[in-house]
């Protein structure tokens, strides 16, 4: 890993301790995200940002809560997601992934787990899955990376599961072909 990447995931973990005590005060339910919830089960570091899952209901209040606490808040054009900014990384609180809205199930399918010294929950590993498969279209098709993350965590992923909830999907359905042929998926 270069020194930027480590600088790079390093300002994530900084952004998530600070992200985590103001949900955890304002009493904001939320799930650790993305590609931080694959490195929680194991995967790849992440160097691109923080996302946190949150209830519809709860975003404006969970971007309330950072701006109050310093971080920066900014309202983007897409409708299923907000932004802050903890420094120069993004925390995207995410309240509608697709295939994966946030409610008080997803919430509570997710693992409670200490990272950096931190508890917090983690999203269940195939909803995080689930919600990046059905985001592939053609414009994002970024299959390289998808492969780094699934050959990582193989071993705990539910594929039956992860198939049913994806298989009408074609670009989900492309990869899941995908991982079978190269013997990734069980």
């Amino acid at each position: 890993m270069g020194d930027q990447e480590a600088r790079s995931f390093d300002g994530i973990v900084e952004a998530l301790r600070a992200a985590v005590p103001v949900l955890h005060e304002a009493e904001i339910p939320f799930l650790l995200g993305g590609s931080m919830a694959v490195w929680a089960y194991g995967g790849p570091e992440p160097v691109n940002d923080l996302d946190l899952m949150l209830r519809p209901q709860d975003a404006e209040r969970a971007q309330a809560a950072l701006a109050e606490a310093g971080f920066g808040a900014e309202d983007p054009p897409e409708e299923w997601l907000l932004k802050a900014w903890h420094g120069d990384v993004l925390v995207d609180l995410i309240f509608a992934p697709r295939g994966v809205p946030i409610t008080d199930d997803v919430i509570a399918r997710g693992n409670e787990r200490s990272l950096s010294a931190i508890r917090l929950r983690v999203m269940a590993l195939e909803d995080v899955l689930t919600s990046k498969l059905l985001a592939l279209d053609e414009h994002q098709l970024d299959m390289a990376y998808l492969l780094q993350l699934v050959r990582a965590v193989r071993e705990q992923v539910d594929w039956d599961e992860l198939r049913v909830r994806t298989g009408d999907w074609p670009y989900a359905a492309a990869f899941m072909t995908l991982v079978e042929r190269l013997g990734i998926a069980g």
